[in-house]
């Protein structure tokens, strides 16, 4: 069988052969997948794609009348796929349930040591030959409070490290994870986690009660020289609240992987464009902010596991089996749906 994969990056496509080799051939693009993109599938049963995939009613319409029965997403969150359309068609969606959590936890590290120390501006001015020290004074991060909010598999990860670093330990969630307890960590409610953390790193899933988690109110509840890190999902962050509380000169730095309207701009080179998102644009003015396309999860390792796990999700199709990763089957209806 062929399968035609979306949204395929550079470094992801001799993987991606090399997963599938032996099984079945790939047909890799890197266009994602699109009300306009959707045609190119007419003809293959099944089509696999990335997170910034659009996959709405329209667009699953199109995939089913042009034969396509199974959707592999290669990523953990599937906030794109309009599930209950998908089980009206009678199609059959997997995802990839877990993948390294090293991968994103160890970079919401580096966006928060790089805006902590100026590790970009230093490394701007070096290159002009400008050694100087102005402006980039940081802070220790050892026995400051760090707010983990979302402490599943990831933010265990996060926690860990922010256990090596000598921090205090502040978790919200709705379950408590014994691992982060036994490491010192004390689970808050929202305000006092907020208002007391010194490094703040989000790593919740997206869904209606956690959109805008950070908005404008738990922004004034931080303190003024906090540092803000999201590498879990741009909806989390109300951005035009953000820009607002920068332009006020609080926040002691923002590392953002992710953004609430970055499809569409993610993954692309729009550098030769006029780009018309205000936002983001004034966003980027910040000289404490830094900003990273959607990368955090992006090493060999955890690439080469959601890989492993769409073959597997695909093989399963396949055989008529299911696993943990399917999120609806024929004659099956997704949770949220039931």
């Amino acid at each position: 069988m062929e399968i035609i994969a979306f949204g395929v990056q550079a470094d992801e496509r001799p993987l991606l052969g090399q997963a599938f080799a032996g099984r079945h051939q790939v047909r890799c693009l890197d266009v994602f997948l699109n009300r306009d993109t959707a045609p190119i599938a007419a003809g293959y049963e099944v089509v696999s794609v990335s997170v910034n995939a659009d996959l709405n009613a329209e667009v699953l319409q199109e995939l089913a009348a042009g034969g396509t029965k199974m959707i592999a997403q290669r990523a953990t969150g599937y906030n794109n796929i309009d599930l209950e359309a998908a089980a009206d068609l009678g199609l059959t969606v997997g995802r990839v349930s877990a993948y390294s959590p090293y991968s994103v936890a160890e970079f919401a590290w580096g966006l928060a040591l790089a805006v902590d120390r100026r590790i970009v501006r230093a490394a701007n001015r070096t290159r002009n030959f400008d050694f100087r020290l102005d402006g980039l004074m940081g802070r220790d991060l050892h026995g400051r409070t760090a707010g983990v909010l979302g402490t599943g598999k990831i933010g265990e990860a996060f926690t860990r490290i922010a256990h090596g670093f000598g921090m205090r330990l502040l978790g919200w969630d709705l379950a408590e994870n014994p691992r982060c307890t036994e490491l010192g960590m004390t689970y808050v409610g929202q305000d006092r986690l907020f208002a007391e953390s010194d490094l703040i790193s989000l790593h919740v899933p997206l869904m209606e009660s956690t959109r805008h988690l950070v908005d404008a109110a738990a922004l004034a509840a931080m303190k003024d020289d906090a540092i803000l890190v999201n590498s879990s999902r741009g909806g989390l962050v109300d951005t035009a609240a953000l820009v607002e509380t920068l332009k006020a000169g609080r926040l002691g730095g923002v590392g953002l992987d992710v953004y609430e309207e970055e499809a569409g701009l993610f993954f692309f080179d729009k550098s030769l464009e006029v780009v018309h998102d205000d936002t983001l644009a004034r966003l980027m003015t910040f000289g404490n902010v830094l900003v990273t396309s959607h990368q955090a999860y992006f090493t060999e390792d955890a690439v080469g596991q959601i890989l492993d796990a769409t073959v597997r999700n695909v093989e399963d199709y396949l055989a008529g089996r299911t696993n943990e990763n399917f999120l609806v089957t024929p004659g099956q209806r997704p949770a949220a749906a039931r």
